[in-house]
């Protein structure tokens, strides 16, 4: 891939998983990239800062602490998020309050803690990492799909407020993705490899989606290869969302 040269992008929820992936393929196509991650300490070779999403204090403190670092801002990854699992019936309202405050909430905070210096690029992007749960119903998934198909409505939303700015805002929708949540699920699981060959035959593509998959479907949208591209997403997921495939013989 050719360099993308002198940009710079903030991903959150970068130290693991999708948003690592993110910040490395970022990195290697030319991008100076700062991570904003919970956990303690991030990965070497990247500006990082310890942040809390649901903390609007701390969010505009790393926020800023980060667009100085890197000398402004062209591209936002809004990819922290957290998991559930249940029913209607399962999740307290404290679990719903908890999820919906990092997975949308935190999304508001950090954009909107991002939008100057976002407003001041000249290629501005901002792409926001909702799920395969936003579009098709899951088993067991009640509050995270809400909190997915939310995030897929802002996106739209977004995408027309700041096309005047001249700030394309875009998705992505992982299917199942091999990422260090889904390693805890399945660890959790009764019988852990029945589990993982169940969720690889929901797939079309029969296998789960790897994280540089997600990564490479981000950096096209931050690109300027996408310049023409906003209000929209795109489905990572084998074919999860439209293709039925017949089963081998």
């Amino acid at each position: 891939m050719a360099p993308d040269a002198r940009r710079t992008a903030i991903v959150t929820g970068g130290a693991s998983g999708i948003g690592l992936a993110t910040a490395h393929a970022l990195k290697e196509s030319g991008v100076n990239v700062a991570i904003l991650d919970r956990a303690p300490s991030g990965p070497e070779g990247f500006f990082f800062s310890s942040v809390d999403v649901t903390n609007d204090a701390q969010v505009r403190e790393s926020v800023s602490a980060a667009i100085k670092q890197l000398g402004g801002l062209d591209v936002l990854v809004n990819c922290a998020g957290v998991g559930a699992q249940g029913g209607v019936e399962t999740n307290t309202d404290e679990e719903w309050h908890f999820v919906l405050d990092v997975n949308v909430v935190g999304i508001a905070r950090v954009t909107r803690a991002a939008l100057g210096a976002l407003s001041a690029s000249s290629s501005g992007a901002i792409v926001n990492v909702s799920s395969i749960a936003a579009t098709v119903g899951l088993p067991d998934r009640v509050l995270y799909s809400a909190t997915k198909g939310a995030v897929l409505s802002m996106t739209l939303a977004m995408a027309a407020d700041l096309l005047p700015l001249d700030i394309r805002v875009n998705a992505v929708n992982p299917g199942t993705t091999d990422t260090p949540w889904i390693g805890r699920l399945l660890e959790s699981a009764a019988d852990p490899a029945h589990e993982r060959d169940a969720l690889e035959a929901r797939q079309p593509h029969g296998r789960l989606v790897t994280a540089d998959e997600v990564a490479d479907a981000i950096v096209y949208l931050a690109s300027a290869k996408s310049g023409s591209t906003t209000g929209t997403y795109l489905a990572v997921d084998g074919g999860m969302q439209r293709v039925r495939s017949r089963p081998k013989s």
